[in-house]
């Protein structure tokens, strides 16, 4: 019987290319992501007035700094932890480490359940979506109009939006996932390889080495006295 982890393994991703660079493809664009995030935070804490002056929560309505010089602090070494998570990714796949992939894996676990969650709760408490975009600031485009939609439609596209991108999201954990596998499965092939008939079993080298034993010396000619 075929399990369900064999039954979805798959070597190839998007349709066209390989696992292995799939996730590589995958783990620079979560990199640059970052990088960029990363540039915006440090700019932050660069110029804090003009930064400040932009976004400060007085524009939506409260008397609270959006985020203060710890907040983007926390924030600069979680990017920093997302790049390095990232980079062990990529280089986990490119150099077939097996265990360089897992904490990329365990992220995208984490992220696939938050976003989860969201969905729960936006189910759970269908009164959220009204709560939030009346704390959107005036000048956000379409707010009047999105504000007058009936609850239950703006709550049926939030939804239908949150599946499309856990859809794409748990296609991203299998890709992931198979890339992993791939990798594990090639360091085991490497070992030695048995060979069992009916009554023997027969202990033979990896290919590779087998062609590279040097043949032996033919025996020398019997010389007739």
């Amino acid at each position: 019987m075929i399990s369900p982890w064999d039954r979805w393994y798959s070597t190839s991703c998007c349709l066209c290319c390989h696992v292995r660079t799939g996730t590589i493809i995958l783990g620079i664009w979560y990199m640059l992501i970052n990088a960029v995030v990363l540039l915006i935070l440090l700019s932050a804490l660069n110029d804090p007035i003009q930064y400040r002056y932009h976004l400060t929560s007085s524009e939506l309505g409260t008397d609270i700094d959006v985020m203060d010089d710890a907040n983007i602090c926390i924030a600069t070494a979680i990017s920093l932890l997302m790049i390095l998570i990232c980079g062990m990714a990529t280089y986990g796949a490119y150099k077939q480490h097996a265990a360089w992939i897992i904490p990329f894996f365990c992220y995208q676990i984490f992220d696939f359940a938050l976003n989860t969650l969201v969905a729960i709760s936006v189910v759970v408490y269908p009164n959220t979506v009204q709560d939030y975009l009346q704390q959107l600031p005036g000048t956000f485009p379409y707010k009047e109009d999105i504000m007058s939609t009936n609850n239950m439609c703006l709550v049926f596209a939030v939804l239908l939006f949150i599946g499309c991108i856990l859809s794409f999201k748990a296609y991203l954990i299998g890709c992931v996932w198979n890339c992993y596998r791939y990798v594990t499965g090639r360091g085991t092939t490497e070992v030695l390889v048995y060979v069992t008939t009916n009554d023997t079993t027969v202990l033979l080298p990896p290919y590779e080495e087998a062609i590279a034993i040097p043949p032996k010396d033919p025996p020398p000619q019997y010389m007739e006295a």
